[in-house]
């Protein structure tokens, strides 16, 4: 049976202002008007948009899942069997971009990062030294660890070691959860600065304010997050 997709009223950019089968002026939905035939969304358009979400932090994961799984439904791989190989092609790309917004932003880190790579250029660059405030407490960690890997980790000095690099392990993943909910507290303030709308000077610097704290936040639990993948590979 030859199914017809599911029309949208939703507003979402296409990648062309025409219709590339009839050359029809599109209205920007998924559907040429005319000849009903899929239309590539643009690659340019955000993953909020993509999912029909403002730019916000805090997201309800049910209107996520819903407004996902509303917008799938347009280009799955049923209302395309018996079209041609360009529909089914862009069908599937269109489904892909979904995708990948959807998972982008269901996670919150991914979440924060693809925000600040949208306002504030590439955030995930990994540091290159401890925070400050961990400088000294890692390189001892770091020393601590490669005395275990050297040693035996049955000896007594090595128990010692490892109940040490134990310790630590917990102290940082601490840490991380710390650093997790600073950062959910500045998704309250980005959303807040985002609701009232304005563009003057204090609520510029407000908002570089939010994007610099953020991206420390995430820098600092990127360094930490990997040294405790570090511990947990070598100590378990």
């Amino acid at each position: 049976m030859n199914q017809q997709p599911p029309s949208s009223s939703r507003d979402v950019r296409m990648a062309r202002s025409m219709c590339w089968h009839c050359q029809s002026e599109l209205a920007g939905e998924y559907f040429c008007e005319r000849c009903v035939k899929v239309q590539p969304v643009s690659k340019d358009m955000d993953y909020f948009t993509c999912l029909g979400l403002p730019r916000r932090l805090t997201i309800d994961p049910s209107v996520l899942e819903a407004n996902y799984y509303e917008r799938s439904r347009a280009f799955h791989p049923d209302f395309y069997l018996n079209k041609s190989e360009a529909e089914q092609a862009i069908s599937l790309a269109n489904a892909a971009t979904l995708n990948t917004a959807y998972r982008t932003l269901k996670d919150p880190i991914q979440r924060a990062e693809y925000l600040l790579d949208l306002e504030a250029g590439a955030v995930k660059t990994i540091r290159t030294s401890p925070p400050a405030d961990l400088f000294e407490e890692i390189l001892e960690l770091q020393d601590t660890l490669d005395a275990y890997r050297a040693g035996s980790p049955s000896s007594e000095q090595g128990r010692q070691l490892l109940a040490r690099l134990q310790h630590e392990r917990e102290s940082l993943e601490r840490r991380q959860q710390e650093l997790e909910q600073e950062l959910l507290r500045l998704f309250g303030e980005w959303d807040t600065l985002q609701d009232r709308g304005q563009a003057d000077e204090q609520s510029r610097r407000e908002r570089d304010r939010l994007l610099k704290r953020m991206r420390e936040i995430l820098s600092n639990r990127t360094y930490i997050k990997n040294i405790v993948n570090d511990l947990v590979e070598s100590i378990g």
